[in-house]
């Protein structure tokens, strides 16, 4: 007869080799990730992005952005006075990955006229940051957060009236990678939608001043893919090359407008809803609230040009939310035919 405390034995020993491996595959609190050294992060202007993440351990990222109130080109014969992160609208693309220590500092050029702060979505904290860096011109405030949770997050300025400041172009987005990052893509590009309220309509050339009112009212005079009509068409159009996967890093800046994101000709293979870990396959359309972001991930077969969209359709052809993508390579007849029959048509 087999001794029954052996039995038991063996069966607790193997329950505390069941919990010694199911602690060690459990996935460490992303606050108690330790990091190793410093290194100054890169920043970098629509439509493009920062080098991935890959699968370099968790470190003290620092960040230096400049707050440059500066004019600029709206459309062909219109000007604006843009408040910036960076000088760009969308601001600079931040890249970090889960369990990065950022030293943030926020500095506000000496000729600009107003005070600002930035409220970024990826920060656990007061205001998302804005609480300790609302500075003045000429002076610069640091503060720091840890990165806790992976996804695309927007980052705006959120000094009082805030729509105010957001609709001049203060926004942008900061990508938190999950630990060993992303599967990897061929190109990947920043783009973001911003919706602009002009006292002249749209295309009255000039200088335009912001209209609160119609900013009120959600009555945009343009609807633009970074910052400006054809920020992305003609020689400013985004590239690939038959056979490439491309991911597209997509916000909505807002202040007032959804976006439905679409490229015409194409179907994304995958969609990171909201910018977060939820995935969604085989989507034609994605919707970005204001506010918010989607990673879109697709593989081009063809050779063309696929126009990018806001599919709320008259913003696009009316207002300025279109861009393109430019593919090169060779032709696959059995994915698209291209014409293969013209005639006259008698009913």
């Amino acid at each position: 007869m087999k001794n029954p405390i052996n039995k038991t034995n063996s069966i607790g020993m193997a329950l505390l080799a069941l919990l010694m491996m199911a602690a060690c595959n459990t996935p460490t609190d992303p606050a108690n990730i330790e990091v190793t050294g410093t290194m100054q992060a890169e920043l970098t202007a629509p439509p493009y992005v920062p080098a991935p993440v890959g699968d370099r351990p968790a470190k003290k990222l620092v960040i230096d952005m400049e707050i440059i109130e500066e004019e600029g080109v709206m459309a062909d014969g219109v000007t604006y006075v843009y408040w910036t992160f960076g000088g760009t609208v969308p601001g600079s693309f931040i890249r970090t990955r889960v369990g990065d220590e950022v030293a943030f500092t926020l500095s506000n050029h000496p000729d600009n006229k107003l005070p600002h702060n930035i409220d970024l979505h990826a920060v656990t904290g007061p205001g998302g940051g804005a609480t300790s860096s609302l500075v003045a011109p000429g002076h610069e405030k640091t503060f720091s957060f840890k990165t806790l949770n992976p996804g695309l997050y927007v980052y705006h300025c959120a000094t009082a009236p805030v729509g105010m400041h957001i609709a001049n172009g203060m926004y942008g987005l900061i990508l938190v990678e999950p630990e060993g990052g992303l599967p990897p893509v061929d190109k990947e590009y920043y783009i973001m939608q911003g919706d602009f309220y002009t006292e002249g309509e749209n295309g009255e050339r000039g200088l335009q001043a912001f209209d609160m009112n119609k900013a009120i009212e959600e009555d945009a005079d343009y609807v633009v893919f970074n910052g400006k009509v054809g920020s992305l068409t003609g020689d400013n159009a985004i590239t690939a090359n038959v056979g490439e996967t491309v991911r597209l890093y997509v916000g909505n800046g807002g202040p007032n407008l959804t976006s439905s994101f679409h490229v015409i000709g194409e179907i994304f293979d995958n969609v990171h809803i909201e910018g977060g870990s939820l995935l969604n396959k085989d989507v034609q359309t994605t919707s970005i609230p204001a506010g918010g972001a989607a990673i879109v991930d697709f593989k081009v077969d063809v050779p063309g040009t696929f126009i990018l969209v806001d599919h709320a359709i008259f913003r696009a052809f009316n207002k300025g939310a279109i861009g393109m993508l430019k593919v090169q390579g060779e032709e696959d007849k059995k994915v698209y035919s291209g014409v293969t029959k013209e005639g006259v048509y008698k009913p």
